[in-house]
């Protein structure tokens, strides 16, 4: 068996030591790659009381046009230690000529969106194109995301939601800030 035959460990780079270089395409959110985390607040009409999470965003690539996008957040008390995980999602964002966005953006509660927008450097907003909900999944009709670069090590997030019957209205904002680059 030659070198060729072999399972490759590193699949989103090159070799162990080297990262390949962004595809042209991703110059719009190639500000965006590495790992962010942070705080926020959230809150819906549906829901008992406002709360805080602590949350962790990775961009990451292989040199294709497009971002490997994972989220994940705990529920945390007001010395911020965690109580519990909540929020957890992944996917891809697929980049277009001039900016354009297509994520698609997976849940384990049953959600699948697909969202287009528009990113330019400094900020990408998405708005939901289509939902697809898995039998026993609370109802989302859309939701709107949008992240801004502050500063380089900044990144706000904000998160509008249409769910269980209610319009599109504030859900999550979140302050993250650069744990690694990617």
């Amino acid at each position: 068996m030659d070198d060729r035959d072999r399972a490759y460990p590193y699949p989103d780079a090159l070799s162990p030591d080297r990262a390949p270089a962004p595809h042209p395409l991703l110059a719009p959110v190639a500000g965006l790659l590495g790992t962010w985390t942070g705080t926020g607040r959230g809150g819906y009409p549906t829901l008992a009381e406002e709360f805080t999470y602590r949350q962790e965003v990775t961009f990451s690539h292989d040199g294709r046009p497009f971002l490997h996008y994972e989220a994940r957040a705990w529920l945390i008390d007001a010395d911020g230690t965690p109580l519990r995980p909540s929020a957890r999602e992944s996917g891809w964002w697929r980049l277009q000529p001039e900016g354009r966005v297509e994520a698609l953006i997976t849940q384990p509660t049953g959600v699948a969106e697909i969202a287009v927008g528009h990113a330019d450097g400094t900020a990408v907003d998405l708005a939901t194109e289509q939902v697809a909900l898995a039998p026993t999944a609370k109802r989302v009709d859309a939701t709107r995301r949008r992240y801004t670069l502050t500063g380089g090590d900044t990144l706000d997030f904000v998160h509008d939601l249409a769910a269980v019957g209610r319009p599109l209205q504030h859900h999550l904002a979140a302050r993250l800030h650069r744990a690694h680059r990617g």
